[in-house]
């Protein structure tokens, strides 16, 4: 008999949601944070989602990450129907189907690159000759491979997030889900990590980023803004719009560098 997993569609959509509403009720007020959001994300997309504070779009991430469920409405995240799972079953869809990178790396700080990186594989069972190897090459992809046994505190803030993103990786996921991956990061350094999203995105990965940094924003393939709990806009990111933000973020490293070499002077 196959399973939920194995009867999944090639052609389906990675996220299939419609008329996704969310209600949290303290008791004595509700609030709507979603308002009938319809979203769908085919494989191999990069996709940013984009809003101010308070927009929805925090609630909508944890959705699609399956840290949290809708009120109503229907979500499939890759064919795979997630309403009405439990609390084990959504850490296993987890597990298997979603990468997180967050804006704060959520590295354990006592433990090496390395073992960090594991972490999720040793969670999915994987064995312990394969979870070395696995390591090895995605350190290797992420340019830290002569850094596998360094603690974060011996890393830059750069080479954490690389760190996180080689986790994110580790068991194959679906989707890359990133909360402000360049948030806590210097301009330099958010200009690699955007590199490492775009070369992920050229091998075939499904990308979800969750962002206020437009420069961000503007290279990945399509924008989803969100106001009020309700996309307002969902457009395929054109080249020109794309190059001008390549420009405009190397104009500001370029900056920065001139500043910090004047301080230094």
């Amino acid at each position: 008999m196959a399973t939920r997993h194995e009867e999944i569609r090639a052609d389906r959509p990675i996220i299939e949601m419609v008329d996704i509403r969310k209600v949290y009720d303290t008791g004595k007020v509700k609030v709507e944070a979603l308002k009938g959001i319809d979203l769908s994300v085919a494989k191999g997309e990069f996709i940013a989602i984009v809003g101010p504070s308070g927009s929805g779009k925090s609630t909508l991430m944890n959705l699609i990450g399956c840290l949290d469920t809708a009120t109503g409405g229907e979500f499939r995240i890759g064919g795979e129907l997630v309403k009405g799972l439990s609390r084990d079953q959504l850490a296993d869809v987890r597990n298997r189907r979603i990468g997180f990178v967050f804006q704060a790396f959520n590295l354990l700080p006592q433990i090496s690159a390395a073992e960090n990186v594991a972490m999720p594989m040793i969670f999915g069972g994987v064995p312990a000759k394969a979870r070395k190897e696995r390591v090895a090459e995605l350190m290797e992809k992420v340019g830290l491979g002569d850094r596998m046994e360094h603690k974060p505190t011996e890393l830059s803030g750069g080479q954490m997030q690389r760190v996180a993103i080689a986790r994110a990786l580790a068991m194959n996921p679906d989707i890359v889900l990133a909360d402000e991956p360049t948030g806590n990061l210097d301009t330099s350094s958010g200009g690699d990590i955007m590199g490492v999203f775009l070369d992920l995105w050229k091998q075939g990965r499904t990308l979800v980023v969750i962002t206020h940094d437009m420069a961000l924003a503007r290279r990945a393939g399509r924008i989803v803004e969100i106001r009020d709990g309700r996309i307002v806009r969902d457009a395929a990111v054109g080249p020109e719009e794309g190059a001008a933000s390549v420009s405009a973020a190397a104009g500001a490293h370029v900056q920065g560098l001139a500043s910090t070499a004047e301080q230094a002077a």
